[in-house]
């Protein structure tokens, strides 16, 4: 007979490299916190059911408080021959109280069991990802409020297109981000549901109270199919989605950091906290920090593809295929959470180069619709104007010359309608501060949008 606690009906032992295959314990042991509160809320509803005595049931309880202490403590050794976190725990239990151990599996399977452990690693730490990501975005208002009329170029195509200001697109970020906790607080409700009690996929003949356990584990719902219970890992790949959302938004604002920090653009210095230099080159100051936050985004997306492909073709209801949904996530929680507060800490330290941006909107062309909304507004129907302002643009750039230091002449020669007001009309500030409709760039609209943005987060407290 196997010495496996479910090896009843086997004859054979499993080699040594065979258990190492299909044991899960390097990973799983993560939940063994969330296996032993799982396990205390059931052995206290046995209890109460009177499905094993209450003796019997305080003395379980007894034995896995004591496992949790020794938990905290760093005293339990797992061993791969238990093959996951559930099965050494029933083992380190036995050890302990002996035989009545055996009785805590009672209405129970492993395949509702770790799917509890699992909903309830997920819902311990989604509230911590959130945190991070309020801490980021009260960064990056304040970032926004501090530099809410410094001029910039706002660019398409990664040419400059027309001037903004830095706190505006700061609040871009802000936007994303907030998606992102929404998605997460989404994600919230779809991992509080409680898969206990339904055993390995077809609930169980015992009176269990599945309400009970609910609210000691403080599950605000509970599933109401034994099937999709056993087999439902949605929560896992919102997660992760969401996760991978979350990262393309922070690889995003990474790629513009470390452009943006380069000679040639020179609008920002990220502190030495969040930077490296070269082994060999001493005058090097590397964006490292903001590369690999680029760098660990595809490590996610990978993660996010693993558990994808693992569930696409899975039939109900539990498989041993579904092993494989732990690791992902357990890294891309731990990603998510250090890539976050690194972001933060990285505009924490940021140094802006407001002269630089300002003047990177002085000797382009990106006031060249400002012309060409002057001319609408004079009459001059708007392709029209568009084609005059081309041709005034192609003059410039022949003779290294903006438009806001060519002469008056020069200008009414292509458009008579064009007056001295012009010249106003071209400054950055004006372009900027005259987009006053709702999600434009003028400072007052910036102002109000930190504003409101700050209720918002206010509003989580």
């Amino acid at each position: 007979m196997s010495d496996k606690l479910w090896g009843g009906r086997f004859t054979a032992k499993a080699s040594e490299w065979v258990d190492e295959f299909g044991a899960s314990i390097h990973f799983d042991q993560k939940m063994a916190a969330e296996d032993l509160e799982g396990s205390i809320a059931h052995a206290k509803m046995l209890g109460k059911q009177a499905i094993i005595s209450s003796d019997e049931s305080a003395q379980i309880v007894a034995g896995l408080e004591s496992l949790q202490q020794e938990l905290t403590a760093g005293n339990l050794t797992f061993d791969v021959k238990n093959e996951d976190i559930h099965m050494n725990m029933e083992a380190l239990l036995t050890e302990k109280i002996g035989a009545v151990a055996g009785k805590l599996h009672t209405a129970r399977s492993r395949n509702d069991q770790v799917a509890t452990d699992f909903h309830l690693w997920v819902k311990h730490r989604l509230p911590h990802v959130m945190s991070a990501v309020t801490d980021l975005q009260s960064e990056l208002l304040s970032l926004a409020d501090k530099h809410a009329g410094t001029i910039m170029s706002g660019y398409t195509h990664l040419q400059h297109a027309q001037p903004i200001t830095y706190g505006h697109y700061l609040l871009a970020y802000f936007n994303m981000f907030q998606r992102d906790y929404e998605r997460f607080e989404f994600n919230q409700k779809h991992t509080d549901i409680l898969p206990l009690g339904a055993a390995a996929l077809a609930g169980t003949t015992f009176p269990i109270d599945r309400e009970f356990v609910a609210g000691e584990l403080g599950f605000s719902d509970i599933y109401h199919n034994s099937l999709d219970a056993v087999s439902d890992r949605d929560f896992a790949l919102e997660f992760l989605g969401n996760a991978s959302i979350l990262m393309m938004h922070l690889s995003r604002m990474a790629e513009e950091l470390i452009l943006w920090s380069s000679y040639e653009f020179n609008y920002i210095e990220l502190s030495d906290d969040f930077s490296t230099g070269s082994s060999i080159m001493p005058q090097k100051k590397n964006a490292d920090f903001a590369e690999l936050v680029r760098g660990k985004t595809g490590r996610t997306y990978g993660s996010l593809l693993a558990l994808l492909t693992t569930m696409k073709s899975l039939p109900l209801a539990y498989n041993k295929d579904m092993q494989e949904d732990k690791e992902q996530v357990f890294d891309v929680m731990d990603t998510v959470i250090a890539s976050v507060k690194i972001f933060t800490g990285m505009l924490n330290g940021l140094t802006v180069h407001e002269g630089q941006m300002l003047a990177a909107t002085q000797d382009d062309f990106s006031n060249a619709t400002e012309l060409a909304d002057y001319l609408a507004t004079k009459g001059v129907p708007f392709r029209e104007a568009h084609a005059i302002v081309g041709q005034l643009v192609l003059k410039g750039i022949q003779t290294h010359t903006p438009l806001q230091k060519m002469t008056l002449t020069d200008l009414q020669a292509a458009a008579p309608q064009i007056e001295a007001d012009i010249y106003q009309i071209l400054a950055s500030e004006t372009a900027v501060n005259r987009r006053t409709s709702l999600g434009g760039t003028a400072v007052t609209n910036v102002k109000k949008e930190v504003t409101r943005n700050y209720k918002i987060l206010e509003e989580r407290q």
